[in-house]
């Protein structure tokens, strides 16, 4: 071969080599926007979350700084998980599954993208792939210690009350009853409950494994997990649980729980305690009112919101001809 002939292979070859390296670093791709967010279970488009602006800039900024983490480590789990938990906080909910999709190809054993992506697919109205993204946690973190989970918006004392194992099962249980199968869920929730450490886990769990139980008709069961329930819990976060379980309890009446606005409007966790005080008039046989305040809930826009997104499952399930829905 002559000089010249090595020399443009040496050249190719470096081109090459180049170009690759310049591949490996340039950041991933930012993930694509899609036309809208999801499909309610009622049949609306959703598409942007109604966040005050105050509350969106502060989650605008947050997402930049998550992004440049990404886009500096694309490969750190971190990165990713925090990436992804910015957009979902943004209501850019189909972009931040995508991230976490990314991060389960490079790494298809770790508990925590499992549990961040299943919560996301609630959020999403699928409840199918929610149901399987936390089985799979579930079965990971078996017989592994637990850890705290970091908030992404922390709370009043700024201490977290959550763990990788509580709210894989939290949301385990929820995604079961969104599905209706409240056999499922109660069976979660008890095992939740037996484990909480805090009264804020308590509560929250209780609450959903209580209506699990009045949903199956299991009234003697549901009575013995709101004995506990007292007004000097320590709550520092899930007040709104809190207030539904004395209501449960018959501490307290229903107006004392069903907050709104100035101007009428739900915020998330009105949403929450709206949708609890609603299923407890269903359960307790004043359909038309349940069904009342379930549409309320879904007409004040708040889908983000679990208590929006349950409100939607029963109107979905009630029967078209039935008079509950006239």
């Amino acid at each position: 071969m002559s000089r010249s002939s090595v020399l443009s292979a040496t050249a190719l070859a470096a081109a090459v080599l180049l170009t690759a390296c310049e591949r490996a670093a340039a950041p991933p791709a930012a993930p694509q926007a899609p036309a809208f967010q999801a499909i309610s279970l009622t049949g609306d488009t959703l598409r942007t979350l109604p966040l005050s602006a105050e509350t969106r800039t502060r989650y605008e900024t947050q997402l930049a700084e998550a992004r440049k983490a990404y886009e500096h480590t694309p490969t750190d789990v971190d990165s990713i998980i925090w990436y992804a938990r910015r957009l979902g906080y943004l209501g850019q909910l189909r972009e931040s599954i995508e991230v976490y999709t990314r991060g389960i190809e490079l790494y298809p054993e770790n508990p925590w993208l499992y549990r961040h992506r299943g919560h996301r697919y609630i959020s999403v109205r699928d409840f199918d792939a929610a149901v399987a993204d936390l089985e799979k946690a579930t079965a990971l973190v078996a017989g592994k210690p637990d850890e705290v989970e970091p908030d992404g918006q922390p709370n009043a004392k700024n201490t977290p009350i959550g763990t990788l194992h509580s709210n894989i099962g939290y949301h385990l249980a929820l995604a079961y009853y969104l599905q209706g199968k409240f056999d499922k869920a109660a069976e979660v929730a008890q095992r939740e409950v037996n484990a909480a450490n805090n009264d804020d886990r308590k509560v929250s769990m209780s609450h959903w494994l209580y209506m699990s139980l009045r949903r199956e008709g299991k009234d003697s069961a549901a009575a013995v997990v709101i004995a506990p329930m007292s007004r000097d819990m320590n709550i520092i976060e899930n007040h709104a649980y809190h207030r539904l379980m004395l209501l449960y309890k018959g501490i307290l009446p229903p107006d004392s729980v069903l907050t709104v606005g100035p101007e009428g409007e739900l915020s998330v966790s009105d949403a929450s305690a709206a949708y609890g005080v609603a299923n407890w008039h269903w359960y307790n046989g004043r359909q038309a009112e349940a069904t009342a305040l379930w549409r309320r809930i879904v007409g004040a826009g708040q889908w983000g919101a679990f208590g929006s997104v349950a409100s939607e499952a029963e109107l979905a399930r009630l029967p078209k001809d039935s008079a509950a829905t006239k």
